[in-house]
């Protein structure tokens, strides 16, 4: 299978209606926003959804554990194996590989995600802690794995098209469960907070070179590709009920070579979106982009 053989940007706008697309847990779980009050949503999000996607994927063909489809960094509440951590799936899927000078090529032609995005593998030893110094530091010995894989594809945060308006409400959060329920608990009452209405764009790219290195190949790209128009699929939730999330288009940028006829910049400059969700594609000589209908 050939790598990655043409730099792809593109980019995603999607539309969020009462509901709280990213909340941040160091404010309340208040919906994200940036100091100006535009809405944002985390590229860590958005990669979270895009695994998901691509592990259903990966489960509809048929769960081909040999076909370096499946996903390795798996929710705890959608994973597809009995792994109950990283390390688990590490060690197997990679065996006594795992912390051995090919690592990361294994771990690249196993997980789809690894090869897109790239991993950190920092995984603590199972060994024992090794004898004291007479200083009392530790001896050198099997601190554990820390191998580093840099992944082609990047994708940034998303930002609205104009500033946000969050409404918060307070709820109940739980009811008495013990005594005879006149009293309730301390953490009772909560508040929950969502986006009235807000038309959100993020960009990303995929890098030729750096693909070369992780083994992304021109079939990996067509697989994120065809999950991003149903990004917001089988992700419902309380803060996100089913509806309110909703793919509006989705614009790929194939240049006609490696190192691209122009930069990720300039190509993504190129889009200009509006509140209202339409948008505005300027031209650039050699480069046609394809826009995509969300699901």
């Amino acid at each position: 299978m050939t790598t990655l053989q043409y730099k792809i940007d593109f980019a995603v706008i999607f539309r969020v209606k009462n509901a709280n697309p990213n909340g941040d847990p160091l404010n309340g779980n208040r919906p994200r926003t940036d100091y100006s009050n535009y809405g944002e949503m985390s590229d860590v999000s958005i990669k979270r959804k895009i695994r998901d996607r691509l592990l259903e994927r990966w489960i509809n063909d048929g769960r081909n554990e040999d076909d370096g489809n499946t996903i390795f960094v798996q929710s705890d509440d959608r994973k597809a194996d009995d792994a109950k951590s990283l390390r688990d799936r590490a060690e197997a899927g990679l065996g006594k590989e795992l912390g051995s000078e090919r690592t990361a090529q294994l771990a690249c032609k196993k997980w789809l995600d690894v090869r897109a995005f790239g991993q950190l593998f920092a995984l603590k030893s199972n060994k024992k802690a090794g004898k004291k110094k007479e200083d009392g530091s530790d001896e050198e010995g099997d601190t554990g794995v820390s191998i580093g894989i840099r992944g082609p594809v990047t994708i940034q945060s998303a930002f609205s098209t104009e500033p946000i308006d969050v409404t918060s409400m307070q709820i109940t959060k739980s009811v008495s469960g013990e005594g005879d329920g006149s009293k309730r608990s301390s953490d009772t009452m909560g508040m929950k907070h969502r986006v009235d209405q807000g038309v959100y764009v993020f960009y990303g790219s995929m890098n030729p070179q750096l693909a070369e290195k992780t083994g992304f190949s021109d079939a990996d790209a067509e697989a994120i590709k065809a999950v991003l128009p149903r990004l917001f699929e089988n992700d419902e939730s309380s803060a996100r009920p089913a509806g309110s999330m909703e793919i509006l288009k989705v614009i790929w940028w194939q240049h006609n070579c490696k190192a691209g006829q122009y930069s990720s910049a300039k190509v993504h400059r190129t889009l200009v979106v509006n509140p209202d969700g339409g948008y505005t594609l300027y031209n650039l000589d050699g480069l046609t982009p394809e826009e995509i209908n969300g699901f």
